[in-house]
């Protein structure tokens, strides 16, 4: 299994919740690549064995000088927000497609030959009957989908062509501690009730979504990366939730001190109505088996906010 490991976009939400996992799961030396456009490098603090290169994906040269000595990539550095592909999409080209390809070719002069790529499911899929499953035709309704199906493409090109052992884990939406900076619906929420401020819905909250905890999550990049496996696979929940049963979740878990009320607005281009996925072919590869409850996984995001609710004004 590979032991020296590159993660780009590092400092987020899932690359901080992933080393915490790596560091009590095995004896890994893992080194950072992010360019600090949105997670912070105090974020490593906790971990000071973690290397740390300050680079973007758009830089070739730096990304190749960020691979060297590496075993195996986990490619979690992305624009992710579907409305800003749509109002912007060469920045989320750029970014993704454009930023990807470098990787992809830095790790061939480098010869790392393992990559495990955070993808996602719904915007690349469209607007499909759920549940959504790997076998399904590709439609995306965001130039953010796009970018996400465009690499898929090439680590299936590069897997084939270079010999490279590249996997596509196609999440559903992930919450948990050390979210801070994410801006998925669970984050977001548990934000403005902090400030005193309503929960805006877009659409009539009957829209659903699968939403995974991300510890599961970092448990499926774990076992991708012991397994070495090649492909698309569908992580989540397997679950269907509503928007609106999910505020009544949050409700019961923040309590009368943070009152909750929601305003509803129109539904906005580019976003699926519902979407949640089935598992089946992670769970036989994998061996992928969620085991966060909705409640209790949301009532430890919420207490980790609590904790932390300082950065509110940072």
């Amino acid at each position: 299994m590979p032991k020296r490991i590159l993660v780009t976009g590092g400092l987020g939400f899932i690359g901080t919740n992933l080393i915490a996992l790596l560091r009590n799961n095995g004896n890994f030396e893992i080194r950072v690549l992010d360019n600090e456009s949105l997670g912070r490098r105090e974020y490593l603090t906790e971990f000071p064995e973690v290397e740390f290169i300050c680079a973007d994906l758009r830089d070739p040269e730096k990304v190749y000088e960020g691979l060297k000595d590496m075993d195996c990539v986990i490619h979690l550095a992305a624009d992710t927000r579907v409305i800003n592909s749509i109002v912007d999409p060469h920045l989320n080209f750029e970014n993704n497609v454009v930023g990807t390809f470098n990787l992809l070719n830095a790790m061939r002069r480098a010869n790392v030959p393992t990559i495990i790529n955070a993808s996602t499911g719904g915007a690349i899929l469209g607007d499909v009957p759920p549940p959504v499953h790997e076998g399904m035709l590709p439609e995306p309704a965001s130039p953010y989908g796009a970018s996400k199906l465009a690499v898929e493409g090439y680590l299936s090109s590069f897997s084939k062509s270079y010999g490279f052992e590249a996997c596509s884990l196609r999440f559903s939406n992930v919450y948990g501690p050390r979210s801070w900076h994410k801006g998925s619906v669970v984050a977001h929420f548990m934000k403005q009730l902090l400030r005193g401020k309503e929960l805006v819905v877009y659409g009539d909250g009957s829209q659903k979504r699968d939403y995974i905890y991300v510890e599961d999550i970092c448990q499926g990049i774990l076992s991708a990366m012991q397994r070495r496996v090649s492909g698309v696979f569908q992580l989540g929940s397997g679950w269907p939730t509503t928007i609106n049963k999910l505020i009544a979740r949050i409700s019961d878990v923040v309590g009368s001190g943070y009152p909750v009320s929601a305003r509803y607005e129109d539904f906005r281009t580019g976003e699926i109505l519902n979407t949640w996925c089935d598992i089946s072919k992670a769970e036989a590869a994998l061996g992928f088996s969620p085991s966060m409850p909705l409640d209790e996984g949301l009532a430890r995001t919420w207490c980790w906010f609590i904790e932390h609710r300082q950065r509110l004004d940072q």
